[in-house]
C-alpha cells in the first residue's frame, strides 16, 4: 500500500475535527433562552381533535393557548400546547404570568 493511502484517510479525519471545533467555537448563545417571567393575556384557545394536527386517535386532543405579552416596546404572541386543566382554567382575556425555559413554558400563574 502507498503511503499516499495510509495518510488521506488521517488528513480527512484532522480536516473533520478542526471543522467540527471551528463550529462549536463560533456559536454564540441565543438572548431568547433562559429563564423569563412575562406578564400576558390569554387572547385565543385552540382544541384538536383527536387525529388531527398531530394528536393521537386514542387520545383526547391537543390543547393550546395563545397569549400576548409586552416585551419591552413590542408585543409578543406565543402559542402553547397545555393540559386539559388549565385550557378549562384560563379563559380567553385572563392575566396570568407565564415562566419560560429555553422559550418552552414551564407555569401558568394567575394575576389578581
Amino acid at each position: 500500500m502507498s503511503r499516499q493511502r495510509l495518510l488521506a484517510p488521517a488528513a480527512l479525519f484532522g480536516a473533520l475535527v478542526a471543522a467540527l471545533l471551528a463550529s462549536a467555537c463560533a456559536t454564540s448563545k441565543d438572548p431568547t433562552l433562559g429563564h423569563r417571567v412575562l406578564e400576558a393575556t390569554v387572547v385565543d384557545r385552540r382544541y384538536d381533535l383527536p387525529g388531527t394536527g398531530g394528536a393521537s386517535y386514542r387520545g383526547s386532543g391537543n390543547y393550546y393557548l395563545v397569549f400576548e405579552a409586552r416585551e419591552g416596546d413590542a408585543t409578543a404572541r406565543y402559542t402553547f400546547q397545555v393540559t386539559q386543566a388549565q385550557y378549562q382554567r384560563f379563559p380567553e382575556g385572563a392575566n396570568v404570568q407565564i415562566i419560560l425555559y429555553d422559550n418552552n413554558l414551564k407555569d401558568i400563574r394567575r394575576l389578581p
